[in-house]
């Protein structure tokens, strides 16, 4: 009864539509703008928001509220810090942990998307820590 039960609860949830990204914008070229572009640096291997980060996301959360109409990209990037499997996964868990804390500061979800880039994609001239190593937020132009 139990297994009926799981299995039954199981084919529900899979028929539920996944939570989505916003498909109203793209990303395609946010990497060669250099206006409006925040480099948000991450230790090594890690995923997680440090001190030296606290300065430049807040920048980038003061100016994404005080452009309400501007969509907002979300790069992560991840280098030589394990597989290429490893790397995109690091760079697609920073860029999440990015767009989490825009959103827990008041950005609107439908504003904000989140990408994993490889390194070769990275703004290497403007990021002050190796582009591998950051995620960057970019302000896109006004629709």
């Amino acid at each position: 009864m139990k297994r009926c039960v799981l299995l039954a609860l199981g084919v529900m949830l899979a028929a539920l539509p996944l939570p989505a990204q916003p498909q109203g914008f793209s990303c395609v070229g946010a990497e060669k703008l250099e206006d409006n572009v925040f480099s948000i640096p991450f230790p090594r291997g890690s995923a997680t928001i440090a001190e030296a980060a606290r300065s430049p996301l807040a920048a980038a959360i003061e100016a994404a509220l005080a452009e309400a109409d501007r969509n907002i990209c979300i790069l992560g990037h991840a280098g030589q810090e394990g597989g290429a499997t490893t790397s995109i996964q690091l760079a697609a868990q920073r860029a999440r942990a990015v767009t989490n804390a825009l959103a827990e500061r008041g950005l609107a979800a439908e504003r904000l998307r989140s990408e994993a880039r490889s390194a070769q994609f990275s703004p290497s001239v403007r990021a002050a820590e190796p582009p591998s190593r950051t995620v960057t937020i970019v302000l896109m132009p006004p629709p």
